[in-house]
């Protein structure tokens, strides 16, 4: 698309187009503001796109896959996904951790259902979830932790003592057995952070919490569906998205009031330069980033042969081992080492949405974490995590496709060494993420805001962090 002349005015210009770019233009267009949208790529979505990268008609998710945040999210919802086009297959199961003794610990639909599953666990999960699994409670801790307009005091108080803890704390207190053990570590490695971490116990609750309110869904078509939704709906109001553009310098743009960036910290101090002053820059440079990411997708000749029949009922397999397998390999990247035996995360989404892969075809869709910014080529060690619960693997594969961090980074410039979170999550960035400001979607500027996965909530494509930014401009302009 062309790129927009500088004698041209919008109310609002956001510059990057990721999930939380595009809902920042959709909730300000939808305001009656002018918007325009610059994506530095050939196409929007930042890490929420989809290609064709094996074998033809192969459609792979290159970062993000399954989406158990967007199916939850109060933006997404809003906007209406669905109403614009957007379909959700769902497998039978949202999750199956197998495990070495050969049983699968296994995410069900409900907290009812957990019941049956976990042994003498079963009561402990109950005791854990249940109080907590409310759809709208859940909605709220997508808000940022200060928003007293989200607040549910009595819940929030009961989330807040487990969320605080490290996963192992929790897990070794609550649960007596391997398998809901293992089933919670694996939940909670999404944090991309060393499991011995306080506030690492919140990601295994949300997301378990997902899992039985909602459901980890992947979008049918491929990913790039949701951002083609976002595009559609930005458009349907007016606004304007420009791909292919490059800003390198705030002179860059037109006239507006606001400038919006779903960038990384770093990103907006190279390009503001004076606009902002330099104690702020500097602590947007000072931001800490996760680990990075190694990513394989895969063209197969059949599905993946578990051992376990109840893998292949799930749209999402975490290949950890043990409870101390997962927690060790966390450990490890966070520690700075490329694991050796990796947390491997699998979907297999061709299973449950045709559209995929040609017939006689699926794919497979993983990664794993190692350390920010590393080259190494851990193909062998994915293969090897999944080849250990799913014998004969290897000889199904007929193509694969790696990127490494680095290879992350190119394709999206905002993943600082293959960090796909947005940050490191670590205690001080759950609370006061990028920096500690009470609202952190502005800046001591008071015509640019921040609105990508470095404010809260953080990472996951849920759009949230654009829709508390888009609001924060909004209700700036209305005081003005």
């Amino acid at each position: 698309m062309g790129i927009t002349g500088p004698s041209e005015t919008y109310d609002a210009i956001v510059v990057g187009a990721g999930p939380n770019g595009l809902v920042a233009g959709v909730v300000l267009a939808r305001a009656g503001w002018s918007v325009l949208v610059v994506e530095a790529e050939a196409e929007p979505g930042g890490g929420c796109r989809s290609a064709e990268l094996t074998l033809p008609g192969c459609v792979h998710d290159i970062c993000a896959a399954v989406h158990p945040m967007g199916v939850i999210s109060p933006a997404l919802r809003e906007i209406g996904l669905e109403q614009q086009g957007v379909r959700w297959a769902a497998a039978e199961l949202p999750l199956a951790h197998p495990l070495p003794n050969g049983a699968v610990a296994v995410l069900r639909r409900s907290v009812a259902e957990m019941t049956a599953g976990l042994g003498d666990d079963s009561e402990a999960w109950r005791r854990l979830m249940a109080p907590l699994a409310r759809e709208d409670f859940v909605q709220s801790l997508l808000h940022p932790v200060w928003d007293v307009r989200a607040v549910f005091l009595g819940t929030k108080l009961r989330f807040g003592l487990q969320a605080l803890r490290s996963c192992a704390g929790l897990a070794r207190s609550r649960f007596q057995g391997e398998a809901a053990r293992a089933l919670f570590a694996g939940c909670c490695a999404h944090s991309c952070a060393d499991l011995d971490r306080a506030g690492t116990a919140s990601f295994g609750l949300v997301l378990a919490l997902v899992g039985h309110l909602a459901d980890w869904p992947c979008a049918v078509g491929g990913s790039q569906e949701i951002t083609r939704a976002l595009v559609r709906a930005l458009e349907t109001h007016g606004g304007v998205l420009r791909t292919g553009w490059r800003v390198r310098s705030l002179d860059e743009l037109p006239s507006s009031r606001a400038v919006l960036f779903d960038l990384a910290p770093r990103q907006v101090a190279d390009l503001c330069g004076s606009a902002l002053p330099a104690g702020y820059t500097r602590r947007l440079r000072r931001y800490r980033h996760g680990p990075g990411t190694f990513k394989i997708d895969w063209a197969l000749d059949g599905p993946i042969p578990w051992r376990n029949e109840e893998c292949r009922r799930a749209m999402t397999v975490h290949v950890g081992g043990s409870f101390e397998e997962v927690l060790r390999a966390e450990h490890d990247v966070a520690a700075g080492r490329v694991p050796a035996q990796p947390f491997v995360l699998v979907a297999q989404q061709s299973l449950f949405d045709p559209r995929r892969a040609p017939a006689g075809v699926q794919t497979g869709w993983a990664y794993c974490h190692v350390p920010n910014g590393c080259d190494v080529d851990m193909t062998i060690p994915v293969e090897s995590a999944i080849e250990r619960f799913a014998p004969g693997f290897r000889q199904r594969i007929r193509a694969r496709w790696t990127m490494n961090a680095p290879g992350l980074e190119a394709h999206n410039a905002a993943m600082i060494g293959g960090d796909i979170g947005g940050g490191a999550n670590d205690l001080g960035n759950f609370l006061f993420r990028p920096v500690p400001r009470w609202n952190p979607y502005s800046t001591p500027n008071p015509r640019l805001f921040l609105c990508s996965s470095a404010t809260p909530p953080g990472g996951g494509v849920h759009g949230m962090c654009g829709y508390h930014a888009a609001h924060a401009v909004l209700k700036k302009a209305s005081r003005r």
